[in-house]
Parts: structure tokens; C-alpha cells; sequence
């Protein structure tokens, strides 16, 4: 015969005294329908278990397991806890999956910041997409903007990463190097400079000494700017720039309507014409580092994932929107 319930009139509500291990438990035994076999799925002995579905039957006035010798059968109050006690647990599973995905930074938005160049690249691409593909609850805002707006953005907290060149930084800012861009001379295809010049060989820039250069100008581009002072000085003289330009399509205009010669990181080459050549400077250090920046105070964990993907090999990826964090 089913065990009897009496309950005494209570005020109506939720007892506060119910607890997530009570719904989980029930939730159980109205799967299984045996005391011995929830206990066992729940890694309990069976009268603990017995002893906790009697103490939410208290709580909630009402039996919800008729139980026999030979079988347990779920009451009508049984069966119309059961549901709202699975969408319950899965509620408040979402609540804290979803808590510590902010907490990891894979909800919310994420600010970056990048130069012309940086986006000419094959890692930024790469790692923008990986990002998206990987958490595609996390927003991704990016702005086109120099070194020097770049550093503005972030100290003020209108970023959160910037990808830039290299240059003095604020002490809130910290920063990591995570490549080093080949620069290259830009000249016309029918250049003088380029006479005996075959394709793949590099170029001396002491060839250069006397010609006219179009270039950032250093408010603009101060990391590029820097850097072709210190490789001219290398070669023993002072570039004369003639022109300066804030675009580097302007520059590449420039170039190719005959003003003067440049020097740009290779990514540039993507967006050249065939009017214009792009050749290798023969001195090693004829590179532009590119470097993330951040807050120093700024622990947002997916910006390590995001410098990660910028310099190491992509891993492959796997859409975490159905899957839980462990």
C-alpha cells in the first residue's frame, strides 16, 4: 500500500528550507524509480537518500513517491515537480556557466585596436577568427587607429588591446612583442635604382642617400617613422623627406605619381599595383616590431588568449557555444 502524507495547512510559497540538492535528488529518483538505484548514481547510501526525498516532502506538504513494496511511483505531485525541478537545476547550471564565462572573458566585448598595417597581416586575420569561431557570444570591436591613438584609447579605456609598433609607453601600459615586420623599399617598376636589380635580391639603401622619400609623418606613424631614421642612419645618412602623408595610400599614390621613393612594412605589398616594386633591405634590422598593449591593471583573460593567437600556431577550432566550462 502507498505510505501515507499528512501535512498541516502551511502559508503557500516556496519553503526556504528546500535546497538544490533536494530537486537533484528527487530529479533522480523519478528517473530511476528505485531508491537503491538513484542511490547508487548519486554515489549515496540508500537511507540518506530516503532520508532527504522525506524532508523536501515536508518542506513542499505534499508526498511525492508512492511507494510499495514491489515498486515507487511518482505522485500527481510528483509528476508535476519533476519538469520544474529539471528546468530549475538547468537554470541555475546556465546562471553559473554563464557567471564564469564573463569572468573568463568569453561574453561581453572586447575592444582591440590595430594599425593599417597590423590588418594587412595574416595574423590578426586569423586571430580575429579564431575568436569569433571559438566564442561567439564574445563581441568583437575593432578600430582602425595609429600607435600614438592607440595608446589615448587605452590609457582612457576606450580599448582594452591594441596591436601597434613600438614606442615609449605611460607606466599604466604594459606591452609584449609578438612580431617583427619586414620593412621594404617602395619605388616605381622603372626606378633607376632598381637597374641590375633582380627580383629577390635585397637592396642597399646607401643607394638611396641622395633621393627625395615619402613618409608617415611621425604624429601619424611613430613607430615607422623611428624606425627608417635609425635604418638611414645605419647607412650613413639622414633620409630627405619631401613629403609627408597620414594614409598610406597616400603614400603609395605618392610613390607611383614619381615624388620619391618609401619605406613600408612588406604588408603593404597586398595593396600595391603593378606600377610599384617592393624590395628587401639588405640589413637585418630592417624590421618594425609589433607589439600588444594593455592596461597593466586589465586581467581580462581573453587577452592572453588573444596575444596567444597572434603569435603561436592556431589551434583548431571547436564552437564552445553548446559546451560547458570546466
Amino acid at each position: 500500500m502507498p505510505t501515507a502524507f499528512t501535512t498541516s495547512p502551511r502559508p503557500s510559497g516556496l519553503d526556504p528550507r528546500v535546497e538544490l540538492r533536494h530537486l537533484r535528488y528527487f530529479s533522480v529518483v523519478a528517473e530511476e524509480l528505485h531508491f537503491s538505484r538513484a542511490a547508487d548514481r548519486l554515489g549515496l547510501s540508500q537511507p540518506p537518500l530516503s532520508q532527504q526525498i522525506r524532508q523536501l516532502e515536508s518542506y513542499l506538504g505534499a508526498a511525492l513517491f508512492a511507494r510499495s513494496r514491489r515498486r515507487v511511483e511518482l505522485t500527481e505531485a510528483g509528476r508535476l515537480l519533476y519538469p520544474l525541478a529539471l528546468d530549475i537545476l538547468r537554470r541555475v547550471e546556465d546562471a553559473a556557466d554563464q557567471v564564469l564565462r564573463v569572468e573568463n572573458g568569453e561574453i561581453g566585448d572586447l575592444r582591440i585596436g590595430f594599425t593599417r598595417a597590423t590588418a594587412l597581416s595574416v595574423e590578426l586575420p586569423r586571430a580575429v577568427r579564431h575568436l569569433r569561431l571559438q566564442f561567439p557570444r564574445l563581441q568583437l570591436l575593432l578600430q582602425e587607429m595609429n600607435s600614438l591613438q592607440q595608446v589615448d584609447a587605452l590609457v582612457d579605456g576606450r580599448l582594452d588591446v591594441g596591436v601597434m609598433r613600438h614606442g615609449a609607453l605611460p607606466d599604466s601600459l604594459t606591452s609584449r612583442h609578438l612580431l617583427d615586420d619586414p620593412l621594404v623599399v617602395v619605388m616605381r617598376t622603372d626606378d633607376p635604382a632598381l637597374h641590375g636589380h633582380a627580383d629577390g635580391h635585397s637592396l642597399s639603401l646607401r643607394r638611396l642617400a641622395l633621393r627625395d622619400f615619402v613618409m608617415f609623418s611621425r604624429s601619424v606613424g611613430a613607430g615607422i617613422y623611428d624606425d627608417v631614421q635609425m635604418l638611414c642612419q645605419r647607412a650613413g645618412f639622414r633620409p630627405r623627406i619631401i613629403q609627408e602623408a597620414g594614409e598610406s595610400n597616400t603614400i603609395l599614390a605618392l610613390v607611383t605619381a614619381g615624388m620619391g621613393v618609401s619605406i613600408l612594412p612588406a604588408s603593404y605589398a597586398r595593396i600595391g599595383s603593378e606600377e610599384l616594386r617592393f624590395i628587401h633591405i639588405d640589413d637585418e634590422a630592417a624590421q618594425s616590431g609589433i607589439h600588444v598593449v594593455h592596461r597593466r591593471a586589465h586581467r581580462q583573460p581573453m587577452i592572453e588568449r588573444f596575444a596567444q593567437l597572434l603569435t603561436g600556431p592556431l589551434p583548431v577550432p571547436s564552437v564552445q557555444g553548446n559546451t560547458k566550462s570546466t
